[in-house]
C-alpha cells in the first residue's frame, strides 16, 4: 500500500527543511534517473479508472507496476519483476486489469523520464520514517489520435511517501511542503497529467441524488452502480486469492441480481432476464469455492476448541485437506471463468445497464410510491415461507424450508438496504432485522451441511482404518447447535418482524 502525497512546485523553490522535523534525526539522499513506459488502451481506460500501469528502469524498484486506488483514497501497488519482455505486459498483470480493459489490447501511451532526487528522513535507529523525492520530469504522450505525438511536457514536482512513520508525521510533513511553495498536484499521476487533454469525458450522466419524491429509477440505479463497482473491484483481488475476495464479489453478484428480481417491473425484462441468469452462472461458480471455504474453517475451529484428549486419529489432516482441495479446483474455475469471452460480455452488459437502464414506464414513479410495496413483496414471501416449515413432513424437508427462508430473508434484506438512502432509519431497522435472520438460518443451514460432511468423512476414516469417535462427537455438538438455533428462531422471527419494523411499507 502506498501512502503518498504529490505537490506541484516551480523550478526555483527551495526544499522545506526536513531535518527539523519532529522525530526525524536525518537524512540519506540519492539521485535517481528513472526511465518508464506507461501502457494503456488506445480509450486510455486504465487511466481512467484511476489505475497505471508501467514498466520501469532505474531506482531501487525498477520492473513492472501497476497502481491502483484503494477505498481509503491510497493506492495499492502491484509489482512484477522486469523480465525479459519489454513490450508485452507480464501475464498476472493483464489478469489484475483484465476487468477493466476486457478485451481492448495494452500498448505504450507514454514515455516518462525522471530526475530525481531522494531524501529519506530517517529516525534514531536508521529506520527509514519517509521517503520526500524531488523529480524533474519530462514526459513524451505516444499513438495519440493525431499523426504527430504533441511536444514533451517538462515539470517538477513534490511527492511524499511514509514508510515507518505515522499520519502524524505525514500531516506535518504537508504542512512543512505547503509552507515551503508545495502546491497539491491536481492530477492523480504523472501520467494522467500528461495525457489529460485525451481522457475521455464522462460517458453518461451522474445519477440523481436519491430522495424519497424522486424517480423510484433513480434511487435503484444507484445500488445497483455501487455493486457493480464492487464487483470489478473484487476481480484482481478473486484472481490473486485474497482473503475473502470470493465471499465479496459473490455477494455483490448475488445483490445484484436480487436487485433486478425485487424491482423487476422498473426494468424490460427481455434486457434484465437474461442479465440475472448470467448472475448466477457467475454466483454459483464463486459459491462452489466459497462453500468449501466455509466448511475448512468451520470443521478446523470447532476440532481446535475439543479437548486434545479427544481428538482422535487425523481427523483434522483429512477434513482440511479435502476442503482445500475443492477450494483449489473451485477457485481455479472461478479463475478461469473470469477470463472467459462470457464473463466480459457480462461486465459489458453491466456497464451498459448502469448507463443506459431499460427502463419500464414505472421507473420515473415517485421512489415513496413505487418502492416500499416491491420490498413488502419480498418479506410476504418469506413470511409464507416461514409458515410452511410447521408443516414440513421430514427434518430434511424442514431443514430445505427454512434454507429457502434463509434466501427470502437476504434478498428482503437487500432490497431495504436499497431504499435507504430515501426510506433512512425505518429501512435500516428493518434490513437490521433482515440480516438477523439470514445469519440464523445461514448458520443452522452450515450446520445441516457440516453434519452431512463428518457422516461422509467418517465413512471414509472408517475404511482406511481411521478412529471415528471425533467425527461422531462432532456431529452430536452441530445437531445439538442446530437445535438451539431452532429453539432461538420464533424470538428472533418475532422481532425482526415486529409491526413498528415494517410500518414503513405500509403493511
Amino acid at each position: 500500500m502506498e501512502i503518498e502525497r504529490k505537490y506541484d512546485v516551480s523550478p526555483d523553490h527551495a526544499l522545506p527543511a526536513l531535518h527539523e522535523v519532529p522525530g526525524v534525526t536525518s537524512t540519506a539522499s540519492d539521485e535517481q534517473w528513472l526511465e518508464a513506459m506507461y501502457y494503456d488502451t488506445p480509450e486510455l481506460t486504465l487511466t481512467s479508472a484511476r489505475n497505471t500501469l508501467r514498466r520501469r528502469t532505474g531506482g531501487d524498484d525498477a520492473g513492472w507496476h501497476l497502481k491502483r486506488p484503494d477505498r481509503d483514497g491510497e493506492r495499492e501497488e502491484v509489482r512484477v519483476p522486469l523480465g525479459r519482455a519489454t513490450r508485452t505486459v507480464p501475464k498476472v498483470l493483464r489478469g489484475q486489469v483484465r476487468a477493466i480493459v476486457r478485451d481492448r489490447s495494452l500498448a505504450p501511451v507514454a514515455q516518462l523520464s525522471t530526475h530525481r532526487r531522494v531524501h529519506r528522513l530517517l529516525d534514531d535507529d536508521g529506520a527509514v520514517l519517509a521517503e520526500f523525492r524531488d523529480d524533474a520530469v519530462t514526459v513524451q504522450a505516444l499513438g495519440g489520435p493525431d499523426a504527430n505525438d504533441p511536444a514533451p511536457m517538462a515539470w517538477r514536482e513534490w511527492d511524499v511517501e511514509l514508510a515507518t512513520g505515522d499520519r502524524a508525521l505525514l500531516k506535518t510533513l504537508e504542512e512543512r511542503i505547503t509552507g515551503a511553495g508545495g502546491v497539491p498536484a491536481t492530477g492523480s499521476s504523472k501520467l494522467a497529467r500528461a495525457l489529460q487533454g485525451r481522457l475521455p469525458a464522462v460517458a453518461h450522466e451522474e445519477p440523481e441524488s436519491p430522495s424519497p419524491k424522486g424517480s423510484a429509477g433513480g434511487v435503484v440505479l444507484t445500488y445497483l452502480r455501487t455493486h457493480v463497482s464492487e464487483l470489478i473491484s473484487q476481480d484482481p483481488l478473486v484472481r490473486g486469492d485474497r482473503p475473502d475476495s470470493v465471499h465479496k464479489m459473490r455477494v455483490a453478484t448475488r445483490r445484484l441480481r436480487s436487485t433486478l428480481g425485487t424491482f423487476r417491473p422498473l426494468f424490460d425484462r427481455n434486457r434484465t432476464e437474461p442479465l440475472r441468469a448470467e448472475l448466477k452462472w457467475l454466483a454459483d461458480l464463486l459459491g462452489a469455492a466459497r462453500d468449501a471455504e466455509v466448511k475448512r474453517d468451520r470443521l478446523r475451529t470447532m476440532i481446535e476448541e475439543q479437548p486434545a484428549e479427544l481428538v482422535v486419529g487425523p481427523i483434522k489432516r483429512r477434513v482440511t485437506r479435502e476442503q482445500n482441495e475443492k477450494y483449489r479446483s473451485a477457485h481455479a474455475g472461478v479463475t478461469s471463468a473470469l477470463d472467459s469471452g462470457r464473463y466480459l460480455r457480462l461486465l459489458d452488459a453491466l456497464d451498459t445497464l448502469v448507463t443506459d437502464p431499460p427502463w419500464t414506464d414505472q421507473a420515473p414513479r415517485r421512489a415513496e410510491d413505487a418502492l416500499p410495496g416491491l420490498v413488502r413483496q419480498r418479506f410476504t414471501k418469506m413470511r409464507r415461507r416461514l409458515r410452511s416449515v410447521d408443516h414440513a413432513a421430514t427434518s430434511d424437508e424442514r431443514d430445505h424450508q427454512l434454507h429457502e427462508a434463509r434466501k427470502d430473508a437476504k434478498k428482503a434484506r437487500y432490497a431495504a438496504e436499497a431504499l435507504r438512502p430515501t426510506a433512512g432509519k425505518p429501512a435500516k431497522k428493518f434490513a437490521t432485522g433482515m440480516e438477523s435472520m439470514q445469519d440464523l438460518l445461514g448458520d443452522h443451514h452450515d450446520s445441516v451441511v457440516v453434519r452431512d460432511l463428518l457422516r461422509r468423512a467418517a465413512e471414509a476414516a472408517h475404511s482406511a482404518g481411521e478412529p471415528t469417535f471425533t467425527y461422531g462427537r462432532l456431529h452430536a455438538l452441530e445437531q445439538a447447535h442446530a437445535q438451539a438455533l431452532e429453539h432461538a428462531f420464533a424470538g428472533v422471527w418475532k422481532k425482526a418482524s415486529a409491526k413498528r419494523r415494517r410500518q414503513w411499507l405500509q403493511d
